[in-house]
């Protein structure tokens, strides 16, 4: 009996780890924007890093990253002056919680070293600082 219950738990732990990479996957689709002195700047060049890769957009535009456990910098610039950079912390989506109650550690581990149990804000504004008034006019 003490056999069978052992595989139980061990069958059920590889069936259930990685519930966040079955239910919400590894990739997530983000926007991202500019902003300088208040205003919407169009046309930065951005660049979106995590331990994951490195993706690039155009303001205001759209991209999908890898997801991870670890920040993502966003690094945005408009011509030689002016530029931007925000870090943005990835939060744990719900089905982490699941998994760490139905698997474990092992559950949590999977998804952590996936990223696929974390996201970003959906949205993404960087502040742009340097000479505003010149990237302005080169949209």
């Amino acid at each position: 009996m003490v056999r069978f219950l052992q595989i139980l738990i061990l069958v059920s732990t590889v069936f259930v780890t990685g519930c966040a990479s079955i239910t919400s996957g590894k990739i997530q689709p983000l926007s991202v924007m500019s902003t300088c002195d208040g205003e919407q700047l169009q046309g930065a060049n951005c660049t979106l890093t995590n331990d994951k890769g490195s993706w690039f957009v155009k303001t205001p535009g759209s991209v999908s990253i890898n997801k991870a456990y670890g920040d993502l910098t966003v690094s945005c610039s408009k011509g030689k002056d002016t530029n931007g950079v925000a870090t943005f912390k990835s939060a744990n989506e719900g089905a982490v919680w699941g998994n760490i109650l139905a698997g474990g550690l092992i559950g949590y581990a999977v998804d952590a070293g996936t990223g696929a149990g974390f996201s970003y804000p959906p949205t993404m504004t960087i502040v742009m600082s340097g000479d505003c008034k010149k990237a302005m006019k080169e949209n």
